[in-house]
């Protein structure tokens, strides 16, 4: 049986989407490889959330990559944390941004790096990048794997 960190509370148990961001409890779960220079690619591609101008859906491919450190985040909570953003109005650079430094603050990873691929908003779409450092030495880092805009899908 995999122990989870003692303040985990959504694994096993039904839970609601948060209401936002702030809401959102990321639980995390002990890493049994520390120490090893690995990667945990998590995608979501049906990411929303909503301009803080006008209130309309915006959409996004998200992919997060990172080299745990001591701590995995728990997949059932980092896919409510994700959908808390629903509701949530922000830039894209903003909601980018925050799902990163959010994943940082709770688990501390070795590395992690995100894309955000946002669909055309004004006709334009808006990809946002970012990560922590350079990356361990030796570890594996495929291609985030969406292409250029061209009709995502």
């Amino acid at each position: 049986m995999t122990k989870i960190h003692e303040g985990a509370s959504l694994l096993g148990v039904q839970a609601k989407l948060p209401a936002s961001p702030d809401e959102a409890k990321l639980d995390l779960v002990p890493n049994p490889h520390k120490g090893v220079a690995y990667l945990v690619r998590f995608t979501a591609p049906e990411f929303t959330s909503l301009c803080p101008v006008t209130g309309q859906p915006d959409f996004a491919h998200i992919v997060i990559d990172y080299a745990p450190g001591e701590w995995l985040i728990e997949s059932k909570a980092l896919k409510l944390y994700l959908g808390s953003f629903r509701n949530h109005g922000a830039f894209h650079e903003d909601c980018t941004l925050r799902i990163a430094r959010d994943l940082v603050a709770a688990m501390t990873p070795q590395w992690l790096r995100i894309g955000g691929y946002w669909y055309p908003r004004g006709g334009m779409p808006i990809d946002v990048f970012w990560q922590t450092g350079a990356p361990p030495e030796g570890l594996w880092l495929p291609d985030q794997g969406v292409p250029p805009y061209r009709g995502r899908g």
